[in-house]
């Protein structure tokens, strides 16, 4: 099995009354905001500037009053509180933002992350038990808990007030608990449904203020870690994410927080430049590294330090952790594509189990198994008694949905439409695996399973790629997952030179030419690809994005390719 070949898909011309209301943008500006929905130039207006028309309240969240309240008495009363956070970059930066806004109200308040190979994904009985047994009254759960009926239960019977914060797609039933917070449970009208679990964790902290006598910090002090968990869980960049997004990227950059400062530095990332991109391929992955191998708990005290030599130890100890994990993530990788190729059936869903594979990266290898042949993918670590696994999918298999399909398999599970987790009785494992392959060949037959490039401006002459386009996209920022970054598409572009770049040669470097403008071109992964294109002098049809490359102090355009494929 191969990876498919993408198939192009060009979005419709900008109608002629759009384009007239869109008057004072440039033709390629015009359409780029014709493709996200921007009709009017007040709307256009509002994008660039990242303001929201209806900003939300914290107040409609459903049950948000109930929990400010309870939080509220336990401040006045000196009751500790926990903050039970999960072990991501989302979890983290949530737990983080709510222990320094409960800390600033004067709350005797704790963190707490379940180990990831011990206790599993979520809430855990016996670690609600023992923050009871320390004197814990109140447990705010960031970023899990909308699927944990029997922890609730348990809660309640101890006397723990249970207040669950999440951005998950709840089940059937919600948790028995004091408050449930989450925008996607029923009955909700709260104006915006992708929040992700730290930007959960901020509106409660904006109920939180709100009603306080005093204001013990500003808003600015914890949006840098609103927009990491944000950014880090991919969660959509459009409405109040991205304006959250926006203004703590604003906060990120001036380096308040010492960690980050330190980790920034040892990923190269310079003050001043650090985006929505530099946090997903850099930042990320290297606060999401802690609770992979060890405890994320290294990952919050990086966020939380006031002393500048813990911060370097820590980003020192992160970056360690990073590499391993990157080390790691190839040999699972490599053995669970084996796995899943040799295994019977259609290959609509690829499934690979072994009790060698650490579940603090079987969701990264499923990514990269999804990514490589576009099929939905579940790696499983097999235990004597359970199997725990991460899945990841395609736009067209709702992965958590088939889940739900054979939840009397399941232990617990659950995530969204492209991500999720599952524990079941390795005993049952074999059955889940047959039935999940099942509903996805109902599912995924006859379907043309191909990925998607999208082209937001085709047929854009290379004399169009100036410097003031350049820096026009970029008022596009922050890009990420619903707000992709700009791609534009050339055709019967002359390939005048090619080599191979990177330590393992799987990158390309490209010399471009219309006959008369000539541009750099990378192109991340796609060195094998080049093949299709033959000798060199070939003419290509290319879709990329155009950015600022500095090297030694020198800025040039280039092309960053996304896709390439011969012209006719």
């Amino acid at each position: 099995m191969t990876r498919p070949a993408q198939r192009w898909d060009v979005k419709p011309p900008i109608p002629s009354d759009v384009r007239a209301a869109l008057g004072a943008y440039p033709d390629v500006v015009a359409q780029l905001l014709y493709n996200r929905g921007l009709a009017t130039a007040e709307a256009a207006e509002r994008y660039f500037s990242g303001q929201l028309s209806h900003p939300g309240d914290p107040a409609q969240l459903l049950n948000l009053p109930l929990a400010v309240d309870r939080l509220h008495h336990a401040l006045r009363s000196g009751e500790r509180l926990a903050v039970y956070g999960d072990y991501d970059a989302d979890g983290v930066t949530a737990t983080a933002l709510l222990v320094q806004v409960l800390s600033a109200m004067g709350g005797a308040v704790q963190a707490y992350f379940p180990l990831r190979d011990e206790e599993g994904y979520g809430l855990n009985i016996e670690a609600l038990r023992k923050l009871r047994s320390d004197g814990v009254n109140v447990v705010v759960s960031v970023d899990c808990g909308v699927r944990s009926l029997a922890e609730a239960a348990e809660a309640r019977r101890l006397g723990l007030d249970l207040i669950i914060t999440d951005h998950h797609e709840p089940g059937a039933e919600l948790p028995d608990a004091l408050a449930v917070i989450d925008p996607k449970q029923p009955g909700e009208t709260y104006p915006k449904e992708d929040l992700a679990g730290v930007g959960l964790a901020y509106k409660l902290a904006q109920g939180l203020i709100r009603g306080w006598p005093t204001r013990p910090l500003a808003a600015s002090d914890v949006l840098d870690l609103v927009a990491l968990g944000t950014v880090a869980d991919l969660a959509p960049l459009t409405g109040e994410n991205r304006a959250l997004v926006r203004q703590g990227l604003a906060g990120l950059n001036r380096g308040k927080r010492l960690g980050l400062r330190a980790l920034g530095e040892l990923a190269r990332l310079r003050p001043g430049q650090i985006d929505a991109a530099a946090i997903g391929y850099s930042l990320g992955p290297r606060l999401n590294a802690a609770g992979r191998l060890e405890n994320a708990r290294a990952a919050y005290d990086l966020l939380s330090t006031a002393s500048p030599e813990a911060a370097r130890d820590l980003a020192g100890k992160l970056e360690s952790q990073n590499r391993d994990r990157q080390d790691l993530t190839r040999t699972t990788q490599a053995r669970a594509r084996d796995l899943a190729l040799a295994a019977p059936g259609d290959g609509l869903l690829l499934f690979a189990a072994d009790p060698d594979f650490k579940s603090g990266v079987v969701g990264l290898a499923a990514a990269r198994l999804t990514e490589e042949f576009y099929r939905p993918a579940v790696v499983a670590t097999r235990g004597p008694d359970e199997t725990r696994a991460s899945c990841r999918s395609i736009p067209e298999f709702h992965i958590t949905a088939a889940l739900d399909q054979v939840a009397e398999l399941l232990i617990r599970h659950g995530g969204h439409a492209a991500a999720a987790g599952f524990t079941t009785r390795t005993s049952d494992a074999g059955e889940v695996e047959a039935r999940l392959k099942a509903i996805a060949s109902d599912t995924l037959a006859g379907q043309d399973l191909r990925p998607t490039q999208r082209i937001d401006v085709d047929n854009v002459p290379l004399a169009d790629l100036t410097p003031a386009l350049a820096d026009a996209l970029r008022q596009f920022e922050p890009c990420g997952h619903g707000n992709p970054t700009p791609v534009l598409a050339s055709r019967g572009v002359q390939v005048v030179q090619s080599h191979t770049v990177g330590a393992d040669g799987k990158h390309a470097r490209l010399v471009l030419t219309d006959g008369r403008l000539t541009f750099d071109a990378i192109a991340f992964g796609q060195a094998e690809g080049l093949s299709r294109l033959g000798r060199l002098g070939r003419y290509a049809d290319l879709a990329y994005q155009l950015e600022w490359n500095e090297f030694r102090g020198e800025k040039r355009l280039q092309l960053n390719v996304r896709s390439f494929q011969p012209s006719p």
